[in-house]
């Protein structure tokens, strides 16, 4: 079985290496790659006001930084640099109960009146493995005065619009390194409708920002952003149809979780044959990032464009099926 790992498209290859070789930082040559980029990303979630970052993290900081008191995140299938970012800002964290990493919008609004936060800091993806409803909880926030963040790093460029689209987050922040869906290797962005947010962190921002190499290659990658989701949840899809435990089987996702009673020894069993250009495609589970139960994951937005059509698709549930029934 060959599957390869994900990797940015030749002309983003190509757009980042021609960028490393003209710019001149003494003269600031080069630099409206900068702009050309935020000017792009801003056409994909819609918002007024982007600024590009050195990764996802810093994008989370960023938008961290307009809080003070007190944020949401869920019980699972987040992400660790929300509580990481709010705890290195002092920032208390209280966890919404979820259904396997799924916020309802009832829950929700019991946990935003119980508690009284300022942000609520979600994923498009619930684990990257179901997709959040991100609009209704946006309206949750949006009626109760709490700024709903999403990270969508794995959610840009949806056709469906319901991720990704600044008319569902007050802010939104992403990672565009590997193996995200835009997938430069490095950086990240933040955008928002709130000049505000900037203002408050314009030490940071200025600090944390990207290089012009970065966001050439996020001017390239982004085009390709609604083709690689589509095809990887399809792709997801695909997967789920043929595996009973698979779990949020009706959900869209850019990776697929397996119920397992022993998730370490099935893991393993696994890794030794799911690996795309020797790198592993496989978590096993619980872990805070996927779901908190006895489960594996096969991480699906890894891979390449070529490792997402039927004949390779065949291959793994053939194995797969072989290791867990």
């Amino acid at each position: 079985m060959e599957l390869h790992f994900k990797k940015p498209s030749k002309e983003t290859r190509n757009a980042m290496c021609e960028t490393a070789m003209t710019i001149d930082y003494a003269s600031n040559r080069g630099f409206d790659e900068i702009k050309l980029a935020q000017d792009k990303i801003s056409e994909i979630t819609g918002h007024n006001h982007v600024k590009t970052v050195n990764s996802g993290n810093s994008a989370i900081l960023a938008a961290m930084n307009s809080f003070k008191d007190k944020i949401l995140i869920p019980d699972q299938g987040g992400w660790t640099g929300f509580r990481n970012m709010a705890e290195f800002r002092g920032i208390e964290v209280v966890e919404v109960p979820t259904d396997i990493g799924i916020i309802s919008p009832e829950t929700l609004e019991e946990t935003i009146n119980k508690h009284k936060p300022e942000a609520l800091f979600i994923t498009s993806f619930a684990g990257y493995i179901a997709e959040q409803p991100v609009k209704e909880l946006f309206e949750i926030c949006d009626d109760k005065g709490v700024m709903l963040v999403e990270d969508a790093s794995g959610g840009v460029g949806d056709k469906e619009k319901k991720l990704g689209n600044g008319e569902h987050a007050h802010v939104i922040v992403a990672s565009t390194g590997s193996p995200k869906i835009v997938n430069v290797g490095n950086g990240g962005f933040i955008s928002t409708n709130y000049n505000e947010l900037f203002k408050e962190s314009k030490v940071l921002l200025k600090t944390l920002k990207a290089s012009p190499v970065t966001c050439a290659g996020i001017s390239a990658e982004i085009k390709n952003a609604s083709q690689i989701l589509s095809k990887t949840t399809e792709a997801c899809d695909i997967l789920k149809k043929e595996f009973e435990s698979a779990l949020h089987p009706d959900k869209r996702g850019i990776s697929v979780a397996l119920k397992t009673d022993d998730p370490k020894k099935t893991g393993y069993l696994l890794r030794q044959k799911l690996k795309a250009d020797g790198r592993g495609i496989i978590t096993i589970c619980p872990r805070y990032e996927r779901v908190m139960m006895d489960a594996v994951c096969i991480e699906v937005k890894n891979l390449d464009m070529q490792s997402l059509e039927n004949g390779s698709l065949k291959e793994v549930v053939q194995f797969v099926k072989g290791i867990i029934g």
